[in-house]
Parts: C-alpha cells; sequence; structure tokens
C-alpha cells in the first residue's frame, strides 16, 4: 500500500448489537444503602450543627501523642512498618489488646486475638465465617445499622429480638431459639447503637446460660464500653459462664484512639478464631501494618487510659447538656433514655409525629439528627430517633437544639 494512501477506521458495531453486562449480584441489588451514610452527606453542608453521626470529637484526639508513635516506628524499624505483616496482626498488637482484656477480668493472651481493619470487619469476618444463605441471625430490635446490611448481604435471615428499655428480654429470646433455631445471636450490650442502653448483669447471665444449653453463637460488639460516664462497668457476656466457647467479642481503638487509623480487635475461641483468619486472608491479607506498630508503640509510650479519662470527660458534659435541653427541643409528650455511656440518646416523638419529617424541617434549619426506623430489623417504628451528642461543644449543643425546636414547631 502506497504511504500515502489513508487506512480507513474499523467500523463500530452498531449500538444495538451491544449485550449488556451481567447484572449485580442480588445481594446488593436487595440491600438498602445506609441511611446514616446518607445522612452524613448533608450534613456536610457548612454551618449545619450535627447530631446525626457516631463520629469522636476530632478536636480531643491525641494527635501529638500518635505523631510521636508513627515517628518512633519509622525511626526504629521502617522496613518492617511498610512491609506485609500477618494475617493475624503484629505481635506487640495483640499482646497489648490481650493485656487489657485481661486487666478487666477476662482470661486473655494474644494467641486469641486478631487484629481487624476497624471492629467492622470482625463483624464481617465473623459472617462470612458463621452464615450461609438461609441462616437465622438474631438481632436485638433496634440494633446497628451496618450490621443489618452485613448479614443482609449474607443472605441470612434477620429476626429481632423483643427488647425493653434494658435491652434483651430472655424469656421471649429463648422462644425464638427454640422456634428458629439460628446460628448467631448479634447484641451490642454495652451503650448500645443505636438506643444508647445497656444489658443488665442478670440478663447477661441468662443469655450466655441460654446460648450453651440451646446452642448458639454469640457475637458481642463492644465498640463503646470504655465510654462509661457513670454507673460501674458490667463483665462482658464473653466472660459469664455458659459464653467462653461461643462468643466472639469485637473490640475497637476507633473510639478510643483515632477512627482514621481503622483499627479493630476480634477475640474469639480458636476454632472460631482460625475461621475468621481464613475469611481475613481471603478480604484484605492482613492489617496495615504501619498502623498497627503505631497503635502498638502508642499503647506502649503514652497513657490510653488518662486520655481516655479527659475523653469521657468531655462527652459526660456533652451528653448532659444534649439531656437538658431535650424538653424544650422536642415536641411536648416526647420521651428519651438517660444513657449512662457510650455516645447516643434514643427518644420517641409523640402520637402523630414521624421522626423523618422532622428530620426535612431540621436540615433546613440547620440541624440534624437519624430517623430510628433504618435501625429496627421488623417492624419500624417512626416515631424514633438517635442523637449523637460526642462531636460538638456544649454550646453547639445548646444552639443545635434551639435550631431543633424551631424545626418542630414548623
Amino acid at each position: 500500500m502506497p504511504a500515502s494512501t489513508p487506512v480507513a477506521a474499523p467500523a463500530s458495531a452498531p449500538s444495538a448489537a451491544l449485550a449488556p453486562p451481567p447484572p449485580f449480584a442480588a445481594r446488593i441489588r436487595t440491600t438498602a444503602p445506609s441511611a446514616v451514610r446518607e445522612i452524613l452527606a448533608v450534613t456536610a453542608q457548612p454551618g449545619m450543627i450535627s447530631f446525626a453521626g457516631g463520629l469522636p470529637a476530632p478536636e480531643l484526639f491525641d494527635a501529638e501523642g500518635l505523631r510521636a508513635a508513627y515517628d518512633g516506628v519509622f525511626a526504629r524499624s521502617a522496613r518492617r512498618a511498610l512491609q506485609y505483616s500477618t494475617t493475624e496482626g503484629a505481635p506487640e498488637l495483640r499482646a497489648a489488646v490481650a493485656r487489657r482484656l485481661d486487666g478487666r477480668g477476662l482470661a486473655t493472651t494474644e494467641d486469641d486475638v486478631l487484629i481487624t481493619t476497624g471492629s467492622q470487619q470482625g463483624l464481617g469476618l465473623i459472617t462470612t465465617a458463621l452464615i450461609e444463605p438461609g441462616d437465622a441471625v438474631l438481632v436485638e430490635n433496634p440494633t446497628y445499622l451496618a450490621a443489618l446490611q452485613g448479614f443482609t448481604l449474607a443472605g441470612a435471615r434477620v429476626i429481632p429480638v423483643p427488647c425493653d428499655d434494658e435491652g434483651i428480654l430472655p424469656d421471649a429470646l429463648e422462644e425464638i431459639v427454640a422456634r428458629e433455631r439460628p446460628k448467631l445471636l448479634y447484641t451490642v450490650p454495652t451503650f448500645q447503637n443505636p438506643t444508647g442502653r445497656t444489658l443488665p448483669s442478670a440478663r447477661r447471665t441468662a443469655v450466655a446460660a441460654l446460648a450453651a444449653r440451646l446452642g448458639l453463637w454469640l457475637l458481642e460488639d463492644d465498640p463503646y464500653g470504655d465510654l462509661r460516664y457513670e454507673g460501674c462497668d458490667i463483665p462482658w457476656l464473653a466472660a459469664h459462664p455458659g459464653a467462653e466457647d461461643r462468643t466472639a467479642l469485637l473490640g475497637s481503638f476507633s473510639k478510643v484512639m483515632a477512627p482514621g487509623v481503622r483499627l479493630g480487635w476480634l477475640r474469639a475461641p480458636a476454632a472460631l478464631l482460625r475461621g475468621a483468619v481464613l475469611a481475613k486472608q481471603a478480604a484484605d491479607l492482613h492489617t496495615s501494618t504501619v498502623d498497627q506498630l503505631a497503635a502498638a508503640e502508642y499503647l506502649r509510650t503514652a497513657d490510653l487510659d488518662a486520655h481516655i479519662a479527659r475523653v469521657r470527660d468531655a462527652y459526660r458534659l456533652r451528653r448532659d447538656a444534649l439531656l437538658s435541653g431535650l424538653a424544650s427541643a422536642l415536641p411536648a409528650g416526647s420521651t428519651w433514655n438517660h444513657p449512662e455511656g457510650g455516645m447516643f440518646v434514643w427518644a420517641r416523638l409523640p402520637e402523630g409525629h414521624d421522626a423523618t419529617t422532622l428530620l426535612r424541617a431540621a436540615t433546613g434549619a440547620g440541624v440534624a439528627f437519624v430517623p430510628g426506623a433504618p435501625f429496627f430489623a421488623g417492624s419500624p417504628d417512626p416515631r424514633t430517633l438517635r442523637l449523637s451528642f460526642t462531636t460538638h461543644t456544649e454550646q453547639e449543643i445548646g444552639e443545635g437544639l434551639r435550631r431543633l425546636a424551631g424545626a418542630a414547631l414548623r
């Protein structure tokens, strides 16, 4: 062909002949997005006062202590910090977690601990290890929204357990276990998300005994347990007789150190821990090496308990500021609880009101919260709402409540 002869471009196939790609998996098509995450996009607007997200207060992060920890890790062993690690996690961080659990009365060694990319991953790993499509999973009603998403993605039958203001009703739980033969009970027994309630010791004893007698795995999620403002600590479910060989306990550094490092941990019986390790190998090989080593360095050189005490002092004041102003901010006849710790207050509007309708007026006034309906596994209560008090100062909380009061009058 002469060099000057133009080369014709290949003809494009007519669009009508193109086949669409295969559809997404049913688990994605049928799982609703997180209502909290959707609302957080709205609350990012400048000037918005948000009671919506369960976010730690960024001004309380120990940025200097964490920076020093990262510097120490790089100075001592940058090569190790930047290299692959074992799936189970850095031995020094696993040992540090074990010491903290052991110090609170739950006998633990580093071999009982798996480091996770946030406690959310731990929830997913246990789900992968235990749950097959069609398996029944029991949850508190209402419960943590992301847990509902995870169980739904796994194809589980999610069954709500009746609760009162103190959490799970053991008699109702026993009846459901006998009827449904579930594989797993998921619970946030201390300062629960979304309600802030805490399961009393006697009920924990009953739940543990029931799980042992009827055959049931327990998944105990404890991201908020360090944030107690009054009252006495209650032993974990995992520490109760009957629960020792069947409880996976999840914890997190997000609420007491910093959520951006995405570090959590999982304590479980040996066989279940092996299953979680296999699931993690397939998920991400291992959690960030540098972040694990920095956390271990921080725990070695800083006083985490003193830092937590400072955070608790600040959050206690913020909780009290929210509680003291709710009577004037919500419609007459509303009710709410008084959590002993955690991040959330659970409220209920009077008859004839709807929290989603109130939210639309509230965001227009520059304040936000999360309606309670998405947290229910069964029939939702549209009058409920969750308010987080940790992100803003007492003065900002007061202004947010004034805005909420104005929205409630619209």
